[in-house]
């Protein structure tokens, strides 16, 4: 019986096991893992500001205190400005619809004098404001019922930043290393706060810009589209194509075509900027997820964690392949994950 355990079939057979057995255990309790992952996420993005005040002397507890009073006054400024914009725009729904169909007539006007014939009805119930709003608010709501537990999820980041430091010591000991000699851990530990970290930072400077951008054009609602770009730039390739959709528009529906093709070159300009320069010149190279990889790793996560999991799919997945990069005996697995043309970081 030792040796039928022993098999490669077995050992795969045992740990796939283990990991559907594990993630029934995740959906279960998705009520207490859900707000969990969301305070190790905040977290890790806001420890190097505490590891940078530490550096100019400024005690631990009051550098906690300012990044929990910072969170907290951002939170509902935020929640303030994108539930008036939802409220606006229900109330203009009607009027965008109207202008919709005007729009949708004069183009449909135009294909038919070079003989091509479209249902407009049909066309127009697939890009309804309303279902293109959808896509925003439901995402959105997902993350506001999340955060009616903001309190716990504060207090857990303030326990957590307190014990940030001793944590990488707590796992070495755990994992049977008291003299610190698996490097491994901590370039997992060093790899995932770098990553979290810069990629909050990116998306923060995405949502400013694409807010800024809407703003002087002049399209509704523009705080809104601002928050849905900073959100769903945490999934790269397909993120930055959802948050375009509905602001794009709601632009054509407002101001026309030609103000849709320049915000959705904003967006394009925006996201190559950031998405293709800036971060992989501040993050470096070999921490790419391939494209197929990001899309089944926001349904994997949607289903297992709900709407922050959608929001966290990306980053959870890097965690996994970081972890899987940091052991020779799984870097295959580690390549098999990584974008077309490269290599696990050794």
């Amino acid at each position: 019986m030792s040796m039928e355990l022993r098999s490669p079939t077995a050992k795969i057979l045992i740990v796939l096991a283990c990991l559907v057995v594990v993630m029934a255990g995740v959906k279960a309790a998705s009520t207490i893992m859900v707000p969990f992952f969301l305070s190790i996420f905040i977290a890790i993005a806001c420890s190097p500001i505490i590891r940078w005040t530490s550096k100019f002397g400024v005690p631990k507890w009051l550098s906690i205190t300012f990044v929990i009073l910072l969170i907290v006054v951002f939170g509902f400024l935020l929640a303030g400005l994108v539930g008036q914009s939802m409220t606006e725009f229900r109330e203009n729904l009607p009027e965008y619809r109207s202008k919709l169909d005007s729009e949708f007539a004069w183009v449909v006007a135009k294909l038919a004098e070079f003989n091509i014939h479209i249902n407009r009805e049909l066309i127009a119930s697939h890009l309804d404001p309303a279902t293109a709003m959808s896509v925003a608010t439901n995402f959105i709501s997902g993350m506001g019922g999340v955060l009616s537990n903001l309190f716990l999820i504060l207090l857990t980041v303030i326990f957590m930043l307190f014990e940030a430091d001793s944590i990488p010591r707590r796992l070495h000991i755990a994992l049977a290393d008291p003299g610190m000699k698996l490097q491994h851990i901590d370039k997992f530990i060093r790899s995932v706060n770098s990553y979290l970290a810069i990629k909050t930072v990116v998306s923060l400077g995405t949502g400013l810009i694409i807010g800024t951008w809407l703003y002087v054009m002049g399209v509704d609602h523009f705080m809104l589209w601002a928050v849905l770009a900073f959100m769903l730039n945490f999934i790269p390739n397909i993120g930055s194509i959802i948050a375009a959709v509905p602001a794009v528009l709601i632009a054509f529906v407002q101001l026309g075509p030609a103000s849709a093709g320049f915000a959705a070159l904003g967006f394009v300009l925006v996201n190559t900027i950031m998405g293709n320069m800036v971060e992989p010149k501040l993050m470096g190279k070999g921490m790419g997820l391939s494209t197929l990889v990001v899309f089944l790793s926001l349904i994997f996560w949607g289903w297992l964690l709900g709407t922050v999991g959608m929001l966290l799919s990306v980053p959870l997945t890097m965690v996994v392949k970081i972890a899987l990069e940091s052991r020779e005996e799984s870097k295959w697995l580690a390549v098999l994950l990584s974008s077309e043309g490269q290599k696990a970081s050794s």
